[in-house]
């Protein structure tokens, strides 16, 4: 099992440390897991690429201090503050054709079964109008969506990625940026539907969360019973 930190010099470099997790899992039967915290960042989904709305939405982006860039999984756009959260599991595969619902539930109780043990009331299910929204999130118990998954599959693969957002502060600059975002879009979005870790009862530290989610995430049934630490530089 690979376990990679860090963050990468610049958000280029940073999205092919993630790329590599996949490929490396893929080529060499090697499972790894990142929990890292990326770079000030919108990343868009090929969807909004293809949308009438997308240059008017990437320069609202820019307009809110976040570059945006286009990213490979996942579906609508996504805010990363500097302080998001975003984990990846890069799991080899003998079948891209079966095992997808099962990766999903995996890693979705872990985050569910982390964010409860350091205090946090949550639960699988999506908020209406969320952002990227999608069949595996997390929400708060009594609020808004907390984490994303999304996965990708390729042959001999799959990386199952996302992301988690913790303070309050994070969450009044999601909505700040991805109400006129999906607006210039045109697709629904719901500004009460952002929650955090914090609000759910969790602690109000990305790095505790980042370590618990690491510490479980490598724990995982993925798990080949090793671990080597690579710190990206």
């Amino acid at each position: 099992m690979r376990v990679v930190r860090g963050r990468g010099p610049t958000r280029r470099t940073d999205r092919e440390a993630t790329a590599d997790l996949l490929d490396r899992a893929a080529d060499a039967g090697e499972p790894a897991v990142r929990v890292w915290t990326p770079h000030r960042q919108v990343a868009f989904g090929r969807r909004d690429v293809r949308l009438d709305g997308f240059e008017s939405a990437s320069q609202i982006a820019r307009s809110h201090g976040f570059p945006p860039v286009e990213r490979r999984v996942g579906g609508r756009a996504v805010a990363y503050t500097g302080r998001t959260v975003a984990f990846a599991v890069a799991i080899p595969i003998a079948d891209m054709r079966s095992g997808m619902t099962r990766r999903y539930e995996a890693v979705s109780e872990t985050i569910v079964d982390v964010l409860t043990s350091i205090g946090a009331a949550v639960e699988t299910g999506e908020p209406d109008g969320s952002y990227c929204p999608g069949s595996h999130s997390i929400r708060a118990t009594d609020g808004g969506k907390i984490a994303g998954i999304a996965q990708r599959v390729r042959r001999g693969a799959a990386l199952v990625a996302g992301c988690l957002t913790v303070v309050p502060s994070d969450v009044d600059e999601l909505v700040d940026v991805l109400t006129p975002l999906y607006a210039a879009l045109d697709v629904p979005f719901e500004p009460h539907s952002v929650g955090c870790a914090v609000d759910a009862g969790g602690p109000d530290d990305p790095t505790r969360v980042t370590e618990a989610l690491e510490s479980a995430l490598v724990r995982g049934p993925w798990s080949d019973g090793s671990t080597t630490i690579e710190s990206i530089r």
